[in-house]
């Protein structure tokens, strides 16, 4: 009778987390719902109703202005796909050299560098001294690179992935040692393949942020052709906002006529795209390794 009624229990208790995580994917997917939705739904009636998970006035007039001038739609998305894969790789595989370096409890200079990397995360030169940098010294401006490199390294992500290598054995890379491995080809065949759950997380991470980024090129880039996505999308909802407000003062014509909220909407669904449809692909190794940098400090 107690094995039979712990058998219940363990049934009632996955019944009620199996509904639990239901209505929590539902709260997690209305947003989306309601986004999508309202992209499609005519200006005017968002005006007068609101947003509503429904459309009551079905229009594709925001998609259509999103699309208006395709080329440079696809310029920009081919400008941040080229910026978000190479500068995901190549943040990642110097984030995980630095980490595993890091991690290395035979590095006597570790602790140095550890304080050097953390020290940048409580002191900065200042937006000035960082401009004249790229700009007058390096030379960067209007160039990809000037999109790549300032954001190659974050000392949070090295932070977690130095914890997760830690966790790694060290009887593994001295028994490579012992068969004659040097340190890159233990890096490359054995930390890197035992990291995955890591690399996923931070590379996901990495390339959000090269993803979303808009700032670097509202500072670096005044080439049309090297605009980003997430830049490109902020200064047409710049333009339709001018646009809207001199319509306004003018009192000429309907400002309402012009989709501003449902825009907003559709470059959302625009700019969010692309990372929902990745993000299935790897989300076992993210859930594995946030666990397991939550939990080894």
């Amino acid at each position: 009778m107690t094995t039979r009624k712990r058998q219940s229990d363990r049934q009632l208790l996955a019944v009620i987390g199996y509904i639990f995580l239901m209505i929590l994917a539902v709260f997690c997917i209305f947003p989306f719902l309601l986004i999508l939705s309202s992209s499609l739904t005519e200006e005017s009636k968002i005006i007068e109703d609101g947003f509503q998970l429904i459309p009551t006035a079905f229009s594709l007039e925001a998609y259509r202005i999103l699309f208006e001038f395709p080329d440079q739609m696809m310029k920009a998305y081919g400008v941040t796909i080229a910026v978000t894969v190479l500068g995901t790789l190549l943040g990642l595989f110097m984030t995980a050299m630095t980490s595993y370096v890091l991690a290395r409890k035979d590095f006597k200079w570790r602790n140095h560098f550890s304080f050097f990397f953390f020290f940048t995360t409580l002191f900065s030169g200042g937006l000035v001294p960082w401009y004249l940098l790229i700009v007058n010294y390096l030379d960067l401006k209007d160039t990809l690179l000037v999109l790549i490199l300032p954001m190659l390294f974050n000392v949070f992500y090295i932070i977690v992935m130095k914890s997760f290598m830690s966790s790694i054995p060290e009887a593994i890379t001295e028994s490579a040692k012992i068969d004659g491995a040097g340190d890159f080809r233990i890096f490359l065949q054995l930390i890197i393949p035992l990291s995955k759950p890591a690399l996923a997380t931070i590379g996901l991470f990495i390339a959000l942020g090269y993803w979303n980024d808009w700032y670097n090129a509202l500072l670096f880039i005044s080439n049309d052709n090297l605009m980003p996505l997430q830049y490109y999308l902020y200064k047409m909802l710049g333009n339709m906002d001018g646009i809207r407000r001199a319509m306004l003062g003018s009192g000429a014509v309907v400002t309402t006529s012009i989709p501003t909220e449902s825009l907003k909407m559709a470059m959302t669904i625009v700019a969010t795209g692309p990372i929902l449809i990745a993000y299935p692909f790897i989300q076992r190794y993210f859930v594995q390794g946030l666990t397991i940098g939550a939990v080894k400090g």
